[in-house]
């Protein structure tokens, strides 16, 4: 048995599909489906079920791909062991971010740290917080930037800094001339949304019900980006609130809309998550060290309470 006949393997289970999973392993299929079958053969078991379409998983192949992953997790180690002991900061880094916080946060730090590590090669994705969850875990992410707490036994989070919501409110609006805004002037009816699957919005929503009851559809005018949400708002079609990080750009003639709250100010956590093999750790505490250092002179703001940014969640942590 091998690591290499192991990472086959996963790639089979990934893919369902033994063409798919040489092309990903850089292999040709005759190869990948000896190297597989050299692995049954010595354990007297099929892995996987090759009759089905697409491919299936036995139900000891399931039980061998859970601890192959651990196997090829824990070899991956060993690189990471020697790259520390070198003091080698470099190499391929898989980095998620989520869609509310890459606009704003990765031209603040991406040519620093570019500069300051140019041995690492970074490949950025954009993806929600649940496609994250799903490829740390797979393996296919080695970090991400998302709100927290996620509350996920297998992912590991460090905080990076608190982001406080402020509210966008037209001339038209009901609060335009209230100079600070409590949560409870909020009511959900009038408040313009990202779309399902932003974790904003879930942050967004948790807010204004820990004083009101509302459910999802009681919204009625969803968008898929912030900057939609500004101009809708400005068209008279209600409020709507923004991270404070999206406020910084802004025209002057909007940012007369801008409302921030009463303190402690509601707020995002916003963390560097990883899976809790830890792998890849001196690139990530690279990575916090360089966010840190930039984004504490954008935010200052201390005093807030960190909303949930799970759907359906109602507790309020206090910072």
């Amino acid at each position: 048995m091998t690591i290499t006949q192991l990472y086959y393997v996963l790639a089979v289970a990934e893919n369902q599909n033994f063409t798919k999973a040489a092309e990903k392993c850089f292999v040709t299929q005759p190869t990948l489906s000896m190297q597989i079958q050299k692995l049954e053969d010595e354990l007297d078991i099929l892995i996987f079920d090759r009759s089905k379409k697409p491919i299936e998983l036995t139900d000891v192949g399931k039980k061998i791909v859970n601890q192959a992953k651990n196997i090829v997790n824990e070899s991956y180690r060993i690189k990471d062991i020697v790259d520390q002991q070198k003091g080698f900061i470099g190499g391929e880094f898989k980095l998620g971010i989520i869609p509310t916080v890459m606009p704003t946060l990765l031209p603040m730090f991406l040519k620093t740290f570019i500069k300051k590590y140019p041995k690492v090669k970074l490949i950025i994705e954009e993806l929600t917080t649940d496609e994250i969850i799903s490829r740390i875990n797979e393996g296919h992410l080695d970090a991400a930037i998302a709100a927290t707490p996620l509350l996920n036994e297998n992912i590991k989070e460090r905080v990076l800094y608190f982001e406080p919501f402020v509210a966008y409110i037209p001339k038209n609006h009901r609060l335009h001339a209230t100079t600070k805004i409590n949560t409870s002037d909020l009511e959900i009816d009038d408040m313009l949304l990202l779309e399902d699957g932003h974790c904003f919005r879930d942050g967004v929503i948790n807010l204004c019900k820990v004083l009101k009851d509302h459910t999802d559809h009681s919204f009625q005018l969803e968008s898929g980006s912030i900057e939609t949400l500004i101009k809708l708002s400005n068209e008279g079609l209600g409020m709507t609130l923004l991270p404070y990080l999206h406020t910084l750009d802004m025209s002057e003639k909007n940012k007369e809309n801008l409302h921030h709250f009463t303190e402690p100010s509601p707020a995002r956590e916003v963390s560097i998550i990883y899976h809790k093999s830890e792998l890849k750790m001196q690139i990530i505490e690279a990575l916090q060290d360089v966010i840190s250092g930039i984004i504490r002179g954008a935010i200052a703001f201390q005093n807030v309470e960190i909303i949930s940014p799970l759907p359906k969640k109602q507790s309020v942590l206090s910072n």
